[in-house]
């Protein structure tokens, strides 16, 4: 059974999440802060994070960052009551995978956890994919632009890796969605928004040409302007 290490200092809160989890047949670890989740992460090697924003010691954005920063790609859904569209560009922008805002239905926490689950689970097309100076090896999981190669998130090398089996095709938001972070329940297409520049920002970091177009009102496609 996947473990899941859930990270909040509301007792009660705590306690309803690790019970609605066990009841989806998961291994629950728990911590009231950032500082103590820190060893659990290495001893219990968590399929999934969901940590809270707003804790004592090491807040949530502190420790996602303090992850991301020693190369650990787990996938992360933070929890938060700051619902301002900047607050989500932060948490994403620290190295969230997703976000959900407070207060929540305990189904639309179980659904976005099944998401991030089959993400980790999903087994990506074994194949290497290139589009004009693009390339990308699921095997490897690595990713170059030109000579440079990209340091990619978990969720921005699944993001590309779609963009480029498609390459010249207009892609769906929702679809997007669906394939990579698994809505099929409706998702928040903020996310998408925010990770399409994540990728943007990394594929011109040395000043190339842009290949994520906007196709405004339906979605995104990958090709030479």
């Amino acid at each position: 059974m996947p473990t899941v290490l859930v990270i909040d200092d509301d007792p009660r809160l705590l306690k309803m999440l690790q019970r609605t989890l066990a009841y989806e047949n998961l291994v629950v670890v728990t911590a009231e802060n950032g500082l103590d989740a820190l060893p659990l992460v290495k001893t219990h090697k968590p399929a999934l994070v969901i940590v809270d924003w707003m804790m004592p010691k090491m807040d949530g954005l502190t420790f996602v960052q303090r992850l991301r920063q020693e190369g650990n790609k787990t996938m992360i859904l933070m929890l938060t009551a700051r619902d301002a569209l900047e607050d989500r560009v932060s948490g994403l922008q620290g190295g969230a995978d997703d976000y959900l805002v407070k207060p929540f239905a305990p189904a639309e926490l179980v659904a976005r956890v099944q998401a991030l689950l089959r993400r980790v689970e999903a087994q990506p097309e074994r194949q290497a994919v290139e589009y004009a100076d693009i390339s990308l090896d699921p095997l490897t999981h690595q990713a170059r632009r030109g000579q440079q190669p990209l340091n990619l998130t978990l969720t921005e090398f699944n993001l590309l890796h779609l963009l480029l089996r498609h390459p010249r095709q207009v892609l769906e938001r929702q679809r997007i969605l669906s394939e990579v972070w698994g809505y099929d329940f409706g998702g928040d297409d903020n996310v998408l928004e925010i990770y399409i520049g994540y990728l943007r920002k990394k594929l011109e970091a040395h000043g190339e040409p842009r290949l994520i177009q906007t196709i405004r009102g339906v979605g995104y496609c990958l090709r030479e302007s």
